[in-house]
């Protein structure tokens, strides 16, 4: 397989490169000539191709080439006057097929300058015999034709070449005996003579035509000045005839004038008065309107005023209220979280207390425990025994059921709440513990202390003499 794509790759490679080699595109101004196996073909401003290494490629020039064409020596011509003649033509290879195919027989290989030898003998051929035909006066007066006359003889020779001939100009002649300049000598002098004939005649004419013309213009002049005459009369005639009636016209237009002056004048003089009268009731109506503009202005800036007033008035009212009922409602709400602060702080200095107469009463449970203990051990130590050791002990109890009072720098009552009450509460406090004695060791101290109070009563009562 991979040498089956070699070998495709390398076909494919050769194939390009012929394609590439004979790949050919022929210009509008050149003609490709292709030979080989057995054929030609020739191809000229498009593109093409041809196999390489079997066919040939040539090439010729469509473009225009210029020949000078100068004849060797004098040339005869049918007077037998020796002249040299001295031309130009342009030529190119025809790009007609048929006779491109000539011009490919006839001069392929050959250079531009040997193509323009051997065109220039051919048309110095055909030029010398179309010379040797024709007179030298025709020669002289009608080039343009001696040149057609060349061009139509050399045009066959030319088409066997494959050549088309473009255009053929003369140039010049010229002769050794200078016949052409003595024919113009002749020529200019014939000219001449024929110049003042034709110069003399004419001034001959004009001296007739003139005096006739004088004749003519004098008899005109006279005939012209009568008339002017009699046309002169008739205008003084009609002149005077006009200047009466202008006149009377004149004399007319002024009376009439007069009367249509005084007429305008009354015209004026009732419009001037009415004009006036109307002025004047103008003025008194316009000074009226202007007095109730003013009133209307007046009385509109007297009411805008007031309203501005009474709006003024109303705003700033309305202002103060509202101002007066948010101080309050300022006011208001201020008091009530005042009062809301003091209530949570009131609530939460009696919770603080509630813990620490809980501290104080387990702390007085505990050492009601103890003393609990301590009376079982001196149990037998009889009531005057616990009593004294209580009363001991309640001093401190006191103490420490009232030492956090002593630590708040500041307390607040509500409601009913004083220095009673909270006296009360430290006393319950106390009474708790001594229920708690009593509850722990059966030993009523309230009664133990009441008996020990009563006994120590009778005793003085016994002992007080009679």
């Amino acid at each position: 397989m991979p040498g089956l794509i070699t070998a495709l790759v390398v076909i494919v490679a050769i194939a390009a490169a012929l394609f590439f080699i004979g790949y050919f595109k022929a210009p509008p101004d050149t003609a490709f000539i292709i030979s080989g196996l057995g054929k030609r073909r020739i191809s000229i401003g498009k593109a093409g191709w041809r196999m390489p290494f079997f066919t040939r490629l040539d090439k010729l020039s469509l473009s225009v080439m210029q020949v000078d064409v100068k004849t060797s020596e004098a040339v005869p011509t049918n007077e037998f006057i020796n002249v040299t003649v001295d031309g130009v033509a342009n030529i190119k290879i025809s790009s007609d097929p048929a006779l491109l195919e000539r011009a490919a027989e006839a001069l392929l290989g050959k250079s531009r300058a040997e193509m323009v030898t051997l065109v220039t003998q051919v048309l110095e051929g055909n030029m010398r015999e179309i010379v040797g035909s024709v007179g030298l006066k025709e020669m002289v007066q009608d080039r343009q034709g001696v040149a057609k006359k060349v061009t139509e003889n050399v045009i066959p020779d030319m088409e066997k070449l494959g050549i088309e001939v473009v255009n053929f100009n003369i140039q010049n002649f010229k002769d050794g005996a200078g016949t052409i300049e003595n024919m113009g000598i002749d020529n200019v002098e014939q000219i001449r003579k024929n110049a003042q004939i034709a110069k003399a005649n004419a001034q001959r004419d004009i001296s007739i035509a003139t005096s006739n013309a004088q004749q003519e213009a004098n008899a005109v002049k006279v005939e012209a000045e009568k008339k002017i005459a009699e046309q002169n009369a008739e205008l003084s005639v009609q002149q005077a005839e006009m200047k009466v009636r202008a006149d009377t016209k004149a004399a007319e237009a002024d009376a009439a004038y007069s009367i249509q002056q005084e007429n305008q004048r009354k015209v004026i003089e009732i419009a001037k008065t009415n004009a006036d009268i109307a002025r004047r009731e103008k003025e008194a109506e316009l000074a009226e309107k202007e007095i109730a503009i003013k009133e209307r202005k007046l009385d509109a800036e007297i009411i805008k005023q007031a309203d501005a007033i009474k709006y003024k008035t109303e705003k700033e009212a309305e202002a103060d209220l509202i101002k007066r009922q948010r101080e309050a409602e300022a006011r208001t709400y201020e008091a009530l979280k005042a009062a809301e602060a003091k209530k949570a702080e009131a609530e939460a200095l009696r919770y603080a207390m509630e813990q620490e107469a809980e501290g104080i009463r387990a702390k007085g449970i505990a050492e009601a425990e103890a003393i609990e203990k301590k009376a079982e051990a001196q149990k037998k130590m009889g009531e005057a025994s616990v009593l004294e050791m209580y009363l001991s002990a309640l001093p401190e109890v006191v103490k420490n059921a009232a030492a956090p009072l002593a630590q708040t720098e500041k307390i607040v009552m509500y409601g009913d709440g004083n220095s009673t009450k909270l006296v009360r509460d430290v006393m319950e406090s106390t009474d708790q513990i001594m229920a708690g004695v009593k509850e722990s060791t059966g030993i009523d101290v309230t009664s133990l202390i009441s008996g020990f109070i009563g006994g120590k009563a009778a005793g003085a009562a016994e002992a007080k003499p009679e």
